[in-house]
């Protein structure tokens, strides 16, 4: 199936939240059913597949646990979400500052290098094209090849 060029721009949508709670107790309560039918069955229940009762027991606690757990993890999520946001408009106001006075000072040495390079008799000055990668022209006497 192709996409028309609508269908591949539209974004996608927000995931769906769910009520944690009524999830949680839902599929506790089904523990606890499948619980109690595997008890009142126990005598007819073969020996070797006994097991499935303790699976339901494990189920039934896991599912209170999470009923406590999932509410606080929550928060916790919320609470950490709201800190970077907090510190993310901090810092973002800051770098705006620090990027001003970067630009500032980033004017004022390529003027000084275009006197220096005026003053050296012609002389080009490097060129920098703001990358981190360190081109072999910039190491003499090492090779870019291992």
């Amino acid at each position: 199936m192709k996409l028309t060029r609508e269908q591949a721009a539209r974004p996608s949508p927000p995931p769906l939240e769910a009520n944690d709670q009524v999830v949680i107790w839902v599929g506790t309560a089904a523990w606890a059913v499948a619980l109690v039918v595997l008890l009142i069955i126990r005598d007819r229940i073969p020996a070797d597949q006994r097991w499935w009762i303790w699976t339901c027991v494990c189920g039934v606690a896991f599912g209170i646990f999470a009923s406590w757990y999932v509410p606080r993890l929550k928060r916790g999520r919320a609470r950490a979400a709201a800190r970077r946001a907090a510190s993310g408009a901090a810092e973002e106001a800051s770098g705006a500052a620090e990027e001003a006075s970067g630009a500032a000072e980033e004017a004022s040495g390529a003027a000084e290098e275009a006197s220096g390079a005026a003053e050296a008799g012609g002389q080009s000055a490097p060129r920098d094209s703001g990358s981190n990668t360190v081109s072999s022209t910039e190491t003499p006497g090492r090779s870019t090849r291992s």
